[in-house]
């Protein structure tokens, strides 16, 4: 399996705890990679997603809902709506989004 893949996964789960376990963006950050040895390229582009994600929450929630008829946010399956918020962050442009490796 490809490491982005991977990072992507990781990214997805750490969403889903902060959505669904309601801790902080910080605990989870701290928690997650104790349970889950990666590579330190999956845990910097998994935490890159992921705080992307975060920074931006209000504002990817707003444009998902507006392209989500007659659904709510609320409606929609918790890693259905996780994913759909990875793939807006990762639209916008970011200073500190690198390379592909």
């Amino acid at each position: 399996m490809g490491l982005r893949r991977v990072a992507r996964e990781c990214a997805l789960q750490m969403l889903y705890e902060l959505d669904v376990g309601k801790h902080s963006k910080d605990e989870i950050l701290r928690t997650f990679w104790q349970m889950n040895e990666q590579p330190q390229k999956v845990r910097d582009f998994a935490d890159q997603l992921f705080e992307g994600a975060v920074q931006r929450l209000k504002e990817i929630d707003k444009i998902i809902q507006s392209h989500a008829k007659n659904w709510r946010l609320g409606r929609m399956a918790v890693v259905d709506r996780n994913i759909l918020r990875i793939s807006v962050s990762s639209s916008f442009p970011t200073a500190e989004r690198r390379k592909p490796w």
